[in-house]
């Protein structure tokens, strides 16, 4: 039996799994797909909020601030991207400045810093490429920008080297309470746990509801995105956002760590848990709305497209707790956004709340800083030529467009939970994210993956399941 089965290694899961593994405890995450960051937490905005628009005096609003708070000093433990570039909400019509002035006043009751309304000459020179018509902006120095995978992947190696199980390709499918605890039916087995932690995302209100008659509803609130190329990356300097509407923030525009532009989201609500799908409605509407709020959008310039869901919680709140008629079933349910930013705070109220109750006691062995993934280009040249005579496969480039090398590959695939699929690269190391996005690199990461792992490229995925790259080929020649 173990002591604390978490449904779900998304940025929720593998955060809790995290702190858990400061104690001595014996704790296992259960993945459906084959990797970490396979669900909401890999299709998102990629923006760490400043705090200013969830409802003072919600657990939402304090998380947020919280979570946004610790995200730097994590940053620095687990290596992994962020940035506080700072957050702008713009106004483009005088009858909109009330509103403009409750959300500085809800970010003041949350407890935001450094917030200040800035008026149109000063905009404008912050942001030249504004449009012209912004009139005036709720300017937010704490808010950032940080890569989800980044985050998602070092909490959860830092998990696992400090003793937390992982299990993939492994689905829950039923639960029930059991003497001392429950017991999970999964596709690969009947696992028995004395606490259960829901963190399955879009998923969460079916487990939930599986187990207590006080029912939660989730709706899948699908975002489109576009990513442009690294060409663009100076356009904006700040994270420029709309005053928020019903459906949330809005359409955004923001750099990102690496470089890039991004544009989205589009807020759909759909019956699809799994629908990721793009749509040239939503693609068509983003653009012209990013186009009213900064000019010149270079728009022509993007390399993909993606979606990604929200798990809309209808009272648009965390639901983080012990479940009242069903003791020993924690619920972390409805972490849409600002569910990344809030995520290292997530992640302690849960083992907190779970530490009080079954008294766990610290592992005097954990061990909380973790090392990514080396970047030769971040060596000067000189050390970039040792590194080389040293490990000869960092001077074979695999991804011209990101300029990653096979040792960058051969750490992904055999570092703490490695990579397993060509998505499972992609996310560790940005092989297969550039401009031609995969089309040169892909067989050559699918050789190397074949090679590592002792399989034949036949058995290779794009990312887990029945994701096959090769077909119709003679299997004899792989």
């Amino acid at each position: 039996m173990y002591d604390i089965v978490i449904i779900g290694a998304g940025v929720s899961g593998c955060a809790i799994a995290r702190e858990l593994s400061r104690y001595r405890a014996k704790v296992c995450v259960v993945e459906k797909y084959e990797d970490v960051c396979c669900g909401t937490s890999k299709a998102n905005s990629a923006i760490v909020h400043a705090g200013f628009d969830a409802e003072a005096g919600s657990l939402m609003a304090k998380l947020n601030v919280r979570g946004n708070e610790m995200m730097e000093p994590l940053a620095g433990e687990l290596d992994f991207p962020f940035l506080r570039n700072g957050s702008l909400v713009t106004m483009y019509q005088e009858e909109d400045r009330p509103n403009l002035v409750k959300l500085y006043e809800n970010g003041l009751a949350n407890g935001v810093k450094g917030m200040k309304i800035l008026g149109q000459q000063e905009l404008h020179a912050m942001e030249p490429n504004i449009a012209p018509q912004a009139a005036a902006a709720l300017y937010a120095p704490t808010g950032g920008i940080v890569c989800p995978f980044g985050l998602t992947i070092a909490l959860a190696e830092n998990a696992f080297t400090n003793g937390v199980e992982f299990r993939f390709n492994t689905e829950v499918q039923k639960l029930q309470p059991v003497k001392g605890g429950w017991s999970l039916t999964t596709s690969t087995g009947t696992m028995t746990a004395k606490y259960v932690v829901n963190a399955a995302g879009v998923y969460a209100d079916v487990f939930n509801n599986m187990v207590s008659k006080v029912k939660i509803h989730i709706t899948p609130r699908r975002g489109n995105y576009c990513l442009l190329d690294k060409s663009t990356g100076g356009f904006v300097k700040h994270t420029i956002f709309q005053l928020p509407g019903k459906y949330g923030k809005g359409v955004l525009v923001s750099p990102t760590v690496h470089g890039n532009t991004i544009v989205g989201p589009t807020a759909v609500d759909i019956a699809d848990r799994d629908g990721t799908n793009t749509t040239a409605e939503e693609l068509s509407e983003l653009t012209e709305k990013a186009g009213r709020m900064v000019r010149g959008l270079p728009i022509r310039q993007v390399i993909t497209s993606f979606a990604g869901l929200r798990a809309h919680e209808e009272h648009h709140e965390f639901v983080i707790g012990e479940v009242p008629d069903a003791p020993g079933f924690i619920n972390c349910a409805g972490i849409e956004s600002p569910g990344l930013t809030s995520s290292p705070a997530i992640g302690k109220m849960v083992a907190d709340l779970l530490c009080n109750k079954m008294g766990l006691e610290p592992d005097p062995d954990f061990s909380g800083v973790r090392k990514g993934i080396l970047d030769p280009k971040k060596l000067s040249h000189e050390e970039y030529q040792k590194l080389i005579r040293e490990k000869p496969a960092y001077g074979n480039m695999i991804c011209r467009c990101e300029m990653i090398t096979e040792g960058e590959i051969l750490d992904a695939i055999h570092r703490p939970l490695g990579a397993k699929s060509l998505d499972g690269v992609k996310r560790r190391t940005r092989a297969g994210m550039g401009r031609c996005q995969a089309g040169f690199c892909s067989p050559r990461t699918m050789e190397i993956l074949a090679r590592e792992l002792g399989v034949s490229q036949e058995k290779i995925t794009k990312c887990g399941g029945a994701s096959g790259l090769i077909v119709g080929t003679n299997k004899d020649s792989l």
